[in-house]
């Protein structure tokens, strides 16, 4: 056992006892010397440290023996602070001895720091829900939306790292405090936007709340604690825009293709992985002949149903004919990023000021090609297959013209009311 002492960075100081395991070793050397019954000791080195808050300077309370030295309150407290965790750890290690077959080093370490067999660690349940997640992936979700869990679970373990110095952490250690510098180093340290952050929370809250749901802790830390999501404005295509995109020439027929997908998804509101997965199965005909996309979404479940645009059901003509594996529409690629790059070229040809996504289809479907033509929001949420119609408020937005429309509208009714007295 050594004791040192260090200086903190505020005005206060901090005595810090590392506990090694040669003082458990000469314990377990004697017993086993001894006769005891007590299994092999695995000699290893762990070390426990421990932080003392002291208001006195550390060169004037000394190191001796390791313990402070001199008779001050100050020396008194810290020394017996330094006993009592000697002790504790003591007990713990008599109380392994008592259960099992063998004691480690690393196994009383954890037993003092509240780490025994019986406590649950926040990236170990945070493993496990990503193994059953990813055993559905092909039944419900999509693997992308794993890969996203998977990215919140680094930023968490980096978290703890930067902040904590460890690999993982029980459950019982979290607190409010905790969650708040969380939020905080997701903002500063890794500078993401407010709508990223309450993204990556919400798994956390997920892990405490099951933590607190199997009875692992008492007190749910997230009580009460919210973090309200700041939304960017999602960007569309305007009417303009998308009839570039359409008649833009090509230089190949793949790019051709994945510009055709994309006008799709614009006239229809299906997501990548929605169209990358639609089959002519899904592709209904109603009694007066009209085509109807009816499926559930690859990411949430939800079924949605929306009627073929004559736009779309020229672009379904052509490629119906193809008898693609799986029975699948569009010979697209299932990666998002692969489209996008694609769209890139097809933005510089037709003349575009920025980089089209696949996602954005979906948002120029909601903004530009519904809601602006005065369909109803309820009507489009439905059709974008979305459970909440806060969700289409996010992307679909009223368009000046849109205003513009519906204010003229209302200038003709209100002069057939009222009348201004001349």
């Amino acid at each position: 056992m050594t004791f040192t002492f260090n200086p903190s960075k505020s005005s206060s100081y901090y005595a810090t006892q590392h506990f090694q395991s040669p003082f458990l070793c000469e314990k377990a050397s004697r017993e086993i010397g001894s006769g005891s019954h007590y299994g092999p000791y695995h000699h290893q080195r762990h070390d426990v440290a421990v932080q003392l808050q002291t208001h006195r300077s550390f060169h004037s309370l000394g190191c001796q023996a390791n313990k402070a030295s001199g008779k001050s309150l100050e020396s008194q407290r810290i020394n017996e602070k330094l006993e009592n965790i000697k002790t504790n750890i003591g007990k713990q290690y008599q109380r392994l001895c008592d259960r099992d077959s063998y004691v480690t080093a690393e196994k009383v370490r954890n037993a003092f720091l509240g780490m025994g067999d019986d406590c649950r660690l926040l990236l170990q349940t945070f493993d496990e829900y990503l193994t059953g997640f990813l055993k559905r992936v092909d039944k419900e979700p999509a693997y992308s939306t794993y890969e996203d869990y998977c990215l919140r679970r680094r930023r968490l373990a980096a978290f703890l790292e930067y902040e904590y110095h460890v690999k993982d952490i029980p459950f019982k250690e979290l607190n409010r405090d905790f969650i708040e510098k969380f939020v905080v180093y997701l903002s500063t340290v890794k500078g993401l936007a407010s709508g990223t952050i309450s993204a990556g929370v919400k798994k956390l809250r997920l892990m405490t709340y099951t933590a607190y749901k199997n009875g692992w802790i008492l007190v749910d830390p997230f009580a009460g604690f919210h973090v309200r999501p700041k939304y960017a404005e999602r960007r569309y295509l305007s009417a303009s825009e998308l009839q570039a995109v359409m008649d833009v020439e090509l230089p190949n027929y793949r790019t051709g293709i994945n510009r055709d997908a994309f006008v799709f998804c614009a006239f229809t509101g299906l997501s990548h992985s929605d169209v990358a997965k639609l089959t002519h199965a899904d592709i209904h005909t109603d009694d007066n002949g009209d085509y109807w996309i009816i499926d559930k979404r690859q990411k949430t479940g939800t079924q949605f149903r929306v009627k073929l645009l004559p736009i779309a059901e020229i672009i379904y003509d052509r490629y119906k004919n193809l008898h693609l594996e799986g029975n699948k529409v569009f010979p697209i690629k299932r990666y998002y990023k692969t489209m996008n790059m694609s769209l890139r070229h097809v933005a510089r040809l037709a003349g575009l000021s920025f980089n089209p996504t696949m996602h954005m289809a979906r948002h120029t479907f909601a903004t530009t090609v519904t809601l602006a033509q005065g369909v109803p929001l309820e009507t489009v949420s439905k059709m974008l297959g979305h459970k909440r119609i806060t969700t289409t408020q996010i992307y679909a937005q009223i368009t000046n013209d849109k205003i513009g429309r519906d204010m003229a509208a209302l200038s003709e009714k209100l002069d057939s009311i009222f009348k201004v007295a001349q």
